[in-house]
């Protein structure tokens, strides 16, 4: 009676840990799986916009192969349209 009393205590720790392991693994399924079904059901809009004017609209920049940005930006220059640090 002993021996098995002994099981008991000895065994009891790990069919504790065993079943909060498959608990939390049963929860991680389920959260994915009602994750995944509320994804289907979220409205999508798929009007994608492959005009690259669309996204620079409202921005001013020019190409000029004289002149640099950072000239045009008014700040200063060297001879090679670069940043003048200094």
């Amino acid at each position: 009676m002993d021996d098995i009393s002994n099981l008991i205590k000895e065994a009891r720790p790990l069919y504790f840990a065993r079943k909060k392991r498959n608990n939390r693994i049963k929860t991680a399924l389920c959260s994915l799986v009602i994750i995944v079904m509320v994804g289907m059901f979220y409205p999508r809009n798929n009007d994608y916009i492959y005009d690259y004017n669309y996204y620079l609209f409202g921005t001013d920049f020019s190409w000029n192969e004289t002149t640099s940005i950072i000239e045009e930006m008014g700040l200063p220059t060297d001879d090679y349209g670069l940043l003048m640090v200094g």
